[in-house]
């Protein structure tokens, strides 16, 4: 009964629905109980219906009352990835749309190949996935931030920007963004690891959410802004974007249409080179920085950057100078790690082993590793073992393998969550004389 009851949405039609059946049920009661006790007794047929009409008011009250559990999960869903759509290793996912977002970004959007469901993720995670590029001999594998965010996770949307090669430099264009621009076209399959990333939004917070990005660090914002508008409108939130202009600008109309379904989305684009005919798209003219930012949001918020690393580590110390703490300010970058002074980064690296004997059991190599030879990564790499990777900096967690004997000490405090028993190879030494790595 309470199961049917709480499918029902509308409290009145509930409130009737548990008065009739509770009213039902002890008339029944008490007819059965004033017919073996004294039928003719008129106190008793009195008592009857006193009886009746308290369970009809009682069902009343509870009916209106009554949510159900189902009825909670839905107004306010879990979004964590813990749930049983989380895949293990690679799962096929096939592009069944291509879209150009802007001058150099595209989106692609993922189902899965088994037609089966997938897990939501919490806003700002990205995706893993792994590429066959002719001329490669070994996959190549990057992580995408998830750049949507619906309730119903019926697909995966990654927006790449064409990583070209820098002017004046000698130095490759970017291998897989060009592959995906280029060669992936609807119908192609990609492999792709379960959503991940510590960089991620607590969307049933009350604290006012400041979310500050440029160029292509656009895309984990519009999934933080969009779960915020579903889940809890209520939030104060801030978007601060920068780009050159209208040209380079992807989902300026997406964003737009967001604001205007959530009165508490607040949206400031800041255009550094306008076009004519970007008029009315932009707010200001300029880079984004912290004066900028503290000029929109003049109260205690919460602080997520997304973009280049020398706009975050400006905004950053800026937000640092105007007295924001450390551990109110989170960020990604796309490019080199940034050193801050936050509590975890503060933290001595564990001291490694001067000499240590290395396992690699999958590759059937037991080698002898030194400090100069670095990470375990790099020491792999030299001596011919494929070992996976991504990052390179303990972000994506591509570089996690199992553990069975010995510790490592980690060079800087790994990004992502790491399974029980499994380490990163990319940030970490040996901590101990003698490791055995599953690689």
């Amino acid at each position: 009964m309470l199961e049917s009851l709480g499918r029902i949405n509308h409290p009145l039609v509930r409130s009737v629905a548990a008065a009739a059946t509770v009213g039902s049920v002890v008339t029944l009661s008490t007819a059965i109980i004033i017919g073996f006790a004294n039928p003719k007794d008129k106190s008793a047929h009195q008592f009857g219906v006193y009886s009746s009409l308290f369970g009809a008011a009682a069902g009343a009250v509870f009916g209106l009352v009554y949510t159900g559990k189902d009825s909670e999960d839905k107004s306010t869903p879990d979004i964590s990835t813990a749930d049983s759509n989380v895949w293990q290793d690679w799962r096929n996912f096939v592009v069944v749309r291509k879209v150009k977002e802007s001058e150099e970004i595209t989106s692609f959007y993922l189902q899965p190949e088994d037609k089966g469901e997938i897990p939501n993720f919490q806003p700002g995670q990205f995706l893993t996935i792994k590429l066959d590029i002719p001329g490669h001999n070994k996959p190549v594998i990057r992580t995408y931030s998830l750049s949507d965010y619906s309730e119903t996770s019926e697909y995966y949307r990654l927006s790449i920007k064409r990583e070209l090669a820098p002017n004046g430099l000698d130095v490759m264009p970017g291998v897989a963004s060009n592959f995906m621009h280029d060669r992936i076209q609807e119908g192609a399959v990609i492999p792709a690891k379960p959503p991940n990333g510590k960089f991620v939004l607590d969307v049933h917070k009350s604290t006012p959410a400041v979310l500050i990005s440029n160029g292509v660090g656009i895309t984990p914002m519009i999934s933080m802004a969009k779960a915020c508008t579903r889940l809890n409108p209520q939030r104060q939130v801030w978007f601060i974007h920068g780009a050159r202009d209208g040209q380079f600008h992807a989902f300026h109309d997406e964003i737009m249409e967001i604001a205007q379904q959530n009165s508490n989305l607040n949206v400031h684009i800041r255009y550094s080179r306008p076009r004519t005919e970007d008029a009315g798209k932009y707010q200001s003219v300029g880079y984004v920085d912290a004066a900028l930012v503290q000029e929109l949001c003049q109260q205690e918020a919460e602080y997520f950057l997304c973009g280049s690393t020398p706009f975050i580590q400006s905004v950053t110390e800026g937000l640092k100078a105007a007295g924001v703490p450390n551990n109110k300010v989170s960020f990604e970058s796309f490019g080199n790690p940034i050193k801050t002074e936050s509590p975890k980064s503060t933290q001595a690296a564990t001291p490694g082993e001067e000499f240590a004997e290395i396992v690699f059991a999958k590759s059937g190599k037991t080698l002898t590793w030194q400090p100069s030879d670095g990470t375990i990564l790099e020491f792999a790499e030299a001596n011919d073992i494929d070992a996976p990777f991504s990052c390179r900096i303990g972000v994506c967690g591509t570089c996690m393998c199992k553990l069975r004997e010995g510790e490592v000490s980690y060079q800087e405090e790994p990004g992502a969550t790491i399974d029980e028993g499994s380490v990163l190879i990319c940030i970490s030494q040996p901590g101990s004389s003698k490791l055995v790595l599953d690689i």
